[in-house]
């Protein structure tokens, strides 16, 4: 495993890197990415051998508690950051507390001024949910000539722009896989096929959370079962705590407190004491 010194100053290991992910190009190789919010769920994902997770900008922190060796990529929401300064701040304080690379949706001027400060950016091209009302609706980008054509000018400005690696969602895999062998970029596929570098899906999807899959997700688990017998058994467990309240049976007698006969009883004779003097 690799070590490397992190944009913090620490030296640390790591499952993989921007130069080794960079190396994946033409080799057949795959690494896997999912999500992650949690120290729990970080360390999850290196448990299982999880190359890398993507996390929101302002839980790097949280997410590093769970692991030191995942490499993970900070997003940086739309709302999170607007004007360069905010945008350089936030992004150096996600790199600083543990983030090996930034992913952002907008624009290559924000993809230069992160690139220009050789802080590792991942670009998000195909379907952008945030931006789907220029696709009209949920679907698949690239499904024609014209439009997989206007996709692979996007491939190339951004990494003009200086992103090394980009989140293709929900593109055509015969689409996907005629990009990833003319791009110099790192492609991340989310619903894009089998021949990107990166495969990613979301944790909620894997772990069987998600009330609906999408159609290129795939459930290794069942974790919303769990969570329903989790809330049924804490439902019936206060439930039971209310009828027993009710009824007088909580709390019972091995449930108390004591005090012995002789202690009570010097008590109660001085508590008495004290109420005379006050009514005096």
């Amino acid at each position: 495993m690799p070590r490397i010194f992190d944009f913090g100053g620490r030296e640390v290991e790591r499952t993989v890197t921007v130069a080794s992910l960079r190396a994946l190009k033409g080799s057949g190789r795959h690494v896997a990415q999912v999500t992650a919010e949690t120290a729990e769920e970080a360390a999850a994902a290196e448990a299982a051998g999880i190359e890398m997770v993507v996390c929101r900008a302002a839980n790097v922190a949280r997410v590093r508690e769970g692991s030191r060796r995942v490499f993970v990529t900070a997003a940086l929401g739309f709302a999170d950051a607007v004007t360069p300064d905010e945008i350089l701040r936030t992004a150096f304080s996600a790199i600083t507390a543990g983030a090996d690379a930034l992913i952002t949706g907008r624009g290559y001027y924000t993809v230069r001024m992160l690139a220009d400060e050789q802080i590792p950016v991942m670009g998000h091209l195909g379907f952008v949910p945030r931006k789907s009302t220029w696709v009209g609706g949920i679907r698949a980008v690239g499904k024609t000539a014209n439009e997989a054509l206007a996709l692979w000018d996007r491939f190339q400005r951004l990494e003009d722009a200086g992103a090394f690696a980009v989140e293709c969602e929900i593109i055509p895999a015969e689409v996907m896989a005629e990009i990833n062998r003319r791009t110099g970029l790192v492609t991340v596929s989310l619903g894009s096929g089998p021949s990107s570098d990166v495969v990613f899906l979301f944790t909620s999807d894997i772990s069987g959370e998600s009330a609906r899959l999408p159609r290129h997700a795939r459930a290794w688990g069942n974790l919303a079962a769990l969570h329903k017998a989790v809330r049924d058994a804490r439902v019936e467990a206060l439930s039971g705590f209310r009828k027993e309240v009710a009824s007088g049976g909580y709390p019972a007698e091995a449930e108390l407190a004591g005090i012995a006969d002789a202690e009570l009883e010097e008590f109660r004779a001085r508590l008495g004491a004290v109420g005379s003097k006050r009514e005096s």
